[in-house]
């Protein structure tokens, strides 16, 4: 039974170690995850390993490719795009089932969370507080498989949150939008948290199809110049 347990748990222990890595830039889009690396600084074998990559891959994280291996997922300005466009369908949903369950104890949390974003000097863990405060918002909808759509959505794109809440000095703004989403929810208006969650996605992924399109636009140049 305790064999059984490990090795249900170690691949995804690997998992969130890559994960973890990924998000806070440690490991780059296009970097090869070569499997035999990984398991021997493990110390283990390279099946977990292997199980841990498809797991990623399943969240948009790792991408599989013939001759090459496993490498960290690089995503286009016009995947963004779409990723941006598909939450905004879903986090409005969960907006609208969210806001008549709302308590004065969620709230309460959602706003400590925001003060906590204002203190925060690391930009890596500003992603996972932007995630925390939407998903304190959206989980009193009580829709775990909506929020687990949600939540792998808000993970394909953290690594690029990371460049435009550090590079962009959009955190302000971003905690901006925060503040007007909250206050939408304190006072029950629909209609305005939803246009706060719009102005507030749109706005974000204006920022990233900007800056993935100037990326690529530099990188077919450097090419043409060699």
């Amino acid at each position: 039974m305790n064999t059984l347990k490990q090795r249900k748990t170690t691949p995804s222990l690997v998992a969130e170690i890559l994960r973890n890595a990924i998000l806070h830039g440690e490991l780059k889009g296009g970097e090869q995850l070569r499997q035999a690396e990984i398991a021997e600084q493990f110390g283990m074998s390279r099946i977990p390993v292997r199980e841990a990559l498809r797991q990623l891959e399943a969240e948009g994280l790792v991408t599989f490719a013939p001759h090459r291996g496993a490498t960290v997922s690089i995503l286009s300005a016009k995947e963004v795009r779409e990723i941006y466009e598909i939450r905004m369908l879903l986090e409005i949903g969960a907006m609208r089932f969210a806001l008549p369950c709302l308590t004065e104890k969620d709230l309460l949390k959602a706003e400590k969370v925001i003060e906590q974003i204002d203190r925060e000097e690391n930009s890596s863990k500003w992603t996972e507080l932007n995630w925390k405060f939407h998903s304190t918002l959206y989980s009193a909808a009580d829709r775990p498989r909506l929020m687990a759509m949600i939540n792998n959505l808000h993970t394909n794109v953290a690594p690029y949150m990371r460049i435009y809440l550090s590079l962009m000095n959009y955190q302000r703004k971003s905690q901006e939008e925060h503040r007007q989403i909250l206050e939408a929810c304190k006072k029950k208006d629909e209609s305005a948290a939803i246009e706060a969650i719009e102005k507030h996605l749109s706005t974000a992924r204006e920022l990233l199809v900007d800056y993935l399109d100037q990326k690529a636009q530099m990188q077919k140049a450097k090419e043409r110049d060699k």
